[in-house]
């Protein structure tokens, strides 16, 4: 039991990691993305490859994997200086599909289907953290640091700029705010921070496949940022929270048959995003939707 609540509590971490980068860049900036499921694996399979061939240092193989990530997010951030919403949610979808196609065909990198085996335990100093409770203490930080830099960002001038746009790009540019750059430099750092919990997880399953990184994948992050709160610092965390003890306490329920359990979280997850959009769409935690505030 003890064992599995770890697990449990490892995962949430490493989830609520992607939901609040997430969060940055929709919350706070009103760009919605289909596609951070594609930067988490990024950041997942650089990681390994860096392990697997150099060196399983974590702060080495974390860099590199950001370093990609952030990298390759220009190809997200160069249609958001020309398109808006919609449009953006289209183009974010396009890449997700095209990354997942990579993952799953570039097999001499990401072994295909069948994925990367043998992912050697992340190091830390030199000493191998193959101890779950020195793992979780690991994601944990990460998560910590994550959620400083965030709203450390979010409270500077550079976050006040973010919600400008999200509430009125037009007007933020006519006060003299470098939009493109602004919402350019947002989707780098939220790509790169997205990248630490690919590294996590990957480190800590020593398994990866393209399965993890599909658009189911950033559909459901999407929901914990929804159904948390948008804009918010807790929203994400209690997102992420909810909707990932969910499977777990379904589980519990033994008049439920266990094949459909996954159907009935889809289902659940579907509800719940509907009710929330009508009786609180600023989410648990928030206040007014994205819609309200423009």
């Amino acid at each position: 039991m003890i064992a599995y609540a770890m697990n449990l509590a490892t995962l949430i971490a490493i989830n609520a990691i992607l939901a609040i980068t997430l969060n940055f860049i929709m919350g706070y900036a009103g760009i919605f993305s289909l596609a951070h499921a594609l930067f988490f694996g990024v950041g997942a399979y650089t990681a390994a490859w860096i392990a697997m061939h150099v060196s399983a240092d974590f702060f080495l193989t974390v860099s590199g994997a950001a370093l990609l990530a952030s990298l390759l997010s220009l190809a997200l951030a160069l249609p958001a200086l020309r398109v808006r919403e919609v449009y953006f949610v289209a183009a974010s979808l396009g890449l997700q599909v095209l990354g997942s196609t990579v993952f799953a065909e570039w097999k001499s990198v990401t072994g295909g289907i069948g994925g990367v085996i043998g992912i050697p335990p992340a190091e830390l100093f030199g000493i191998p953290l193959s101890d779950p409770h020195a793992f979780l203490a690991l994601a944990l930080a990460c998560l910590t640091f994550v959620i400083a830099v965030t709203y450390g960002l979010v409270r500077s001038s550079f976050g006040r700029s973010l919600t400008a746009i999200r509430d009125s790009e037009s007007a933020a540019a006519a006060y003299g705010k470098n939009v493109a750059l602004i919402k350019t430099l947002a989707v780098v750092v939220s790509s790169a921070l997205c990248a630490v919990a690919g590294a996590l997880y990957a480190f800590y399953l020593s398994f990866i496949n393209v399965e993890s990184f599909v658009l189911d994948t950033s559909i459901l992050l999407m929901a914990m940022v929804i159904i948390g709160g948008t804009g918010t610092v807790l929203g994400p965390i209690i997102g992420t929270v909810l909707l990932l003890l969910l499977p777990a306490g379904l589980s519990y329920l033994s008049f439920l048959p266990h094949t459909e359990i996954g159907s009935i979280q889809q289902m659940i997850y579907g509800l719940a995003m509907v009710v929330l959009m009508i009786f609180r769409p600023g989410g648990l935690v928030g206040g007014r939707s994205l819609g309200e505030r423009k």
